[in-house]
């Protein structure tokens, strides 16, 4: 009978009705099961959780997003530092091994010596960063937080270098997106604002330093940001054949504000960060820098969170992530453990917070979760960073309750050059100690994304080109 060939080629208009079901029958049949390859990606990573050198490969190349906590200066390796500063003539005190500009004084010397004397160079390099520290007299807490003075002056004049090996680094780890964090003329600001004086009634003091020039000031911010990113592009050589692949990340930078200083300092630099970003899209974001346990830092932290609170209903757009809750049990007195991270939320209603490790000793921790989960509060976590400084890590750290309390996390280094580290080791952390599969991680990489001070229209192609990354990534393990 012809019964089989009818349905085929029966009638002029059966063609037209059954060939698109047959290709999409083709299709169903020939291409892998929805979900198939993420699932063959989870498999992999489980059959590496406990090798790694292999699982840090495979997380090397698996798409991450972003590093939305990142410290300009910390993220640069010591190595780096001590060569550009011997080509800028920079000293070295041989005792404190602090650098400092030229000419050399008393007990100290070019920096180029380190070049050729070895035990010099291991000294400094364990100076500037934490290779090789080990806790005694002086805390990691101390030793970290020391770095910034010591090589100082041999990044000053390599902010651009020092991008450039940042953005490098990411490209290669295959990050899209990074936010490093630049104080921007803290000498021209904080001149204004003592000059201009405190004032406790914030409306007042606002318009006194606008008054006194600090919308003067950023020109000269926008000169310095045009000056480093031209030094970066030399460094990597974009728009020329040799092109570094850092060329093709996206960079936007938050500025930094010094929260051990006076209030009328600290309201101006604020007010500077808000008033910043309005100026030059360059700058997404505002955050509060030096140790959260400071005398200063403690003594004005919920002044400080009202400042920012105050300036955020001036300036709507603007964006804010904060320090919060890096602190852990006897680097402060109880009492300050109880509410940092409630204020920063709260308080100023900062957009990201950045450690959040004192979450279990906040007041009510499970009502704050629910606010930030609420909020869309995303949490910056830097698990080498808070082991090295707080001495937290493995199940003593909160990242676990963030992420079963559904709060926005991302992944982050935090000073990846003075850690001796970068963004997959993180990865690697968060698998091996605090048993993360491969559906959380590709969840918190674009999450990274989602929480970033990206533009909209840039953001969402962020998240298509992730997309994209992903679905290459995982057909290798289909």
């Amino acid at each position: 009978m012809s019964g089989g060939r009818s349905v085929g080629y029966g009638g002029p208009m059966r063609p037209r009705l059954l060939t698109p079901l047959l290709l999409l029958l083709f299709l169903l049949a020939f291409a892998p099961a929805a979900g198939a390859t993420e699932a063959g990606a989870a498999r992999q990573l489980d059959r590496l959780r406990t090798d790694t050198p292999a699982l840090t490969a495979f997380l090397r190349a698996m798409p991450k997003g972003t590093d939305l906590h990142t410290h300009l200066s910390g993220a640069v390796y010591a190595e780096a530092m001590v060569r550009w500063g011997a080509r800028d003539g920079v000293c070295v005190d041989t005792f404190t091994l602090t650098s400092s500009y030229p000419p050399c004084g008393v007990g100290q010397v070019p920096l180029t010596q380190a070049l050729s004397d070895n035990q010099l160079y291991n000294r400094i390099i364990g100076a500037w960063s934490m290779r090789g520290f080990t806790p005694g007299v002086e805390s990691g807490h101390d030793h970290f937080f020391a770095t910034f003075d010591r090589f100082g002056a041999a990044f000053g004049a390599r902010k651009g270098d020092g991008l450039a090996e940042v953005a490098q680094r990411a490209a290669l780890q295959n990050e899209q997106y990074v936010e490093p964090l630049i104080t921007p003329q803290f000498g021209k600001v904080s001149t204004l604002a003592k000059a201009v004086g405190w004032d406790r009634d914030f409306a007042a003091l606002r318009t006194k330093l606008l008054d006194a020039g600090l919308r003067g000031i950023l020109p000269a911010a926008r000169s310095d940001l045009d000056a480093t990113l031209a030094q970066e592009r030399d460094a990597l050589h974009c728009g020329t054949s040799l092109a570094k692949k850092g060329c093709g990340l996206r960079v936007g930078f938050d500025v930094q504000v010094l929260r051990g200083m006076a209030p009328e300092v600290v309201f101006a630099q604020l007010l500077f960060g808000f008033e910043l970003q309005g100026d030059d899209p360059r700058w997404v974001g505002l955050n509060m820098v030096q140790p959260e346990d400071g005398p200063i830092a403690l003594r004005d932290y919920r002044l400080q969170m009202r400042m920012i609170g105050f300036l955020r209903t001036l300036y709507p757009q603007a964006h804010v992530t904060l320090h919060a809750g890096e602190l852990a049990p006897g680097v402060v007195p109880p009492a300050d453990l109880r509410f940092h991270i409630n204020d920063a939320v709260e308080v100023a209603g900062a957009d990201r917070i950045g450690h959040g490790v004192d979450l279990r000793w906040e007041h009510d921790p499970q009502r704050i979760l629910r606010s930030m989960k609420r909020r869309h509060t995303c949490v910056e976590i830097n698990l080498t960073s808070n082991r090295q400084i707080l001495g937290v890590s493995g199940r003593a750290h909160p990242l676990d309750t963030y992420v079963r309390a559904g709060v926005p996390v991302t992944l982050s280094t935090d000073d990846e050059g003075v850690e001796r580290t970068d963004l997959t080791a993180q990865y690697v952390q968060a698998v091996q100690d605090h048993g993360l599969g491969y559906r959380r991680l590709k969840t918190i990489a674009r999450t990274g994304l989602q929480c970033s001070f990206l533009p909209a229209a840039q953001k969402a192609a962020a998240l298509r080109e992730q997309r994209r990354r992903f679905a290459s990534f995982e057909r290798r393990w289909r």
